[in-house]
């Protein structure tokens, strides 16, 4: 998979968001990911929370309205884990300045979508931080076994409208 978007020199790219939260909380998102999912080692579940980490960053920046970014079903494993510690989430949302609401949606999102994962990759490039591609590809998607089972919508408040439709 190849990104080629407008973004920041390389060189400016921060290849990891672990800065965005405590290392105890960091630590305890990882063990939340080996804990769901005993086949994922402490290096590939830090990988997983890491993207999860600059995925909510991004869309917390996110101003493009109608623009809805989605992680891969592996990153939503690590965003499930951020979201747990709900103590860490809240803190997390006040240091971006935006909630990021995790929307569930239909089991149609359980497909691979190569359009929107170019344009999450992007958004995550344009917003300053390296995309681990690996954890984006439909190759991980079929290697790694997390018990996320589809791709979720973020929602904010003022920044992207939900992909999905609301249910009543």
């Amino acid at each position: 998979m190849t990104v080629v978007t407008e973004s920041m020199p390389a060189a400016d790219l921060k290849p990891s968001a672990r800065h965005l939260i405590a290392d105890e909380s960091f630590q305890g998102a990882v063990r939340l990911v080996r804990r769901a999912n005993p086949e994922v080692d402490e290096t590939l579940a830090e990988r997983i929370v890491d993207e999860a980490l600059k995925f909510v960053a991004t869309a917390a920046g996110n101003k493009t309205p109608g623009l809805a970014l989605r992680p891969s079903r592996i990153v939503d494993e690590g965003w499930h884990a951020l979201i747990q510690d709900t103590r860490t989430y809240k803190r997390l949302a006040d240091e971006l300045g935006v909630f990021v609401h995790h929307v569930p949606e239909t089991p149609a999102t359980k497909k691979h979508d190569e359009v929107t994962v170019i344009r999450t990759l992007s958004a995550i490039e344009r917003a300053g931080f390296v995309p681990d591609l690996y954890l984006w590809t439909r190759e991980a998607q079929a290697e790694v076994r997390v018990s996320a089972d589809c791709m979720h919508s973020e929602c904010t408040d003022g920044g992207s409208n939900c992909a999905a439709p609301h249910i009543v």
